[in-house]
């Protein structure tokens, strides 16, 4: 589904990021953990032709990301707050995008409806701007927002940095349910090794812009990334 070749970026000289080979198939539930300035978000980055590689590719689905807009219909994200438009309730929000993905007012009020336990009443129906949300919450209108028109890929940057512990849970299931039911390709940076370990059955480390380790996610994985990293 997702083919990274001899891939660099570089600032100044400085290489950021450096990965001659990454394949992330369809349908699986993908992990990125990797220290502060790892390049994980770099490497989103580039997935979504927000920044342009210094050399190699990605290509998702055969198409050249850098190259061609066709994979946009099908590849939705959440990178950061800079992704919501902060004059917009949330509602208005989800009908901007789901207007952009095909869907009409009806479709998006019966879908995200179904995330009432997610919002925890905190979303819907609050007649507020995004800009005057909590971090937290306006991380789950920007998450809910990336599911919405049925996507193949779904990016999701630190997503559970500043949810409660009983949106986390939430969270993880709707991760789990997108891979593991749906066929959805769900690719997440975490700092939060025990979530990842949760979610992902495949997790890769970067440490300097490279793929130092790419595990299989079983029981003893969660140690071996804490072993890791207290190194």
């Amino acid at each position: 589904m997702i083919t990274t070749s001899n891939l660099s970026k570089k600032y100044s000289g400085n290489v950021v990021l450096n990965i001659e080979t990454l394949e992330i198939p369809k349908g699986q539930s993908f992990g990125l953990v990797g220290n502060n300035g790892a390049g994980k978000t770099t490497y989103f980055s580039l997935l979504l032709d927000l920044i342009r590689p210094s050399s190699g590719s990605i290509t998702n689905n055969e198409i050249f990301v850098h190259e061609s807009e066709e994979w946009k219909p099908f590849t939705s994200s959440f990178i950061d707050e800079s992704f919501l438009i902060g004059y917009l309730t949330a509602e208005e929000y989800f009908y901007f995008i789901g207007e952009l993905r095909g869907q009409n007012k009806a479709d998006i009020d019966t879908y995200v409806n179904q995330f009432e336990d997610f919002f925890h009443g905190e979303i819907l129906k609050q007649k507020k701007y995004l800009r005057d949300l909590s971090k937290g919450n306006q991380k789950k209108v920007g998450i809910v927002a990336a599911l919405i028109g049925n996507p193949e890929v779904i990016i999701l940057d630190e997503p559970f940095a500043n949810l409660d512990p009983t949106t986390q849970i939430r969270l993880k299931q709707i991760i789990k349910d997108l891979a593991e039911s749906k066929g959805v390709t769900v690719l997440i940076s975490s700092h939060d090794l025990m979530h990842v370990t949760d979610v992902c059955e495949r997790i890769v480390v970067l440490e300097k812009g490279e793929i130092v380790k790419d595990l299989e996610t079983n029981a003893a994985t969660l140690k071996e990334l804490e072993a890791h990293f207290a190194n």
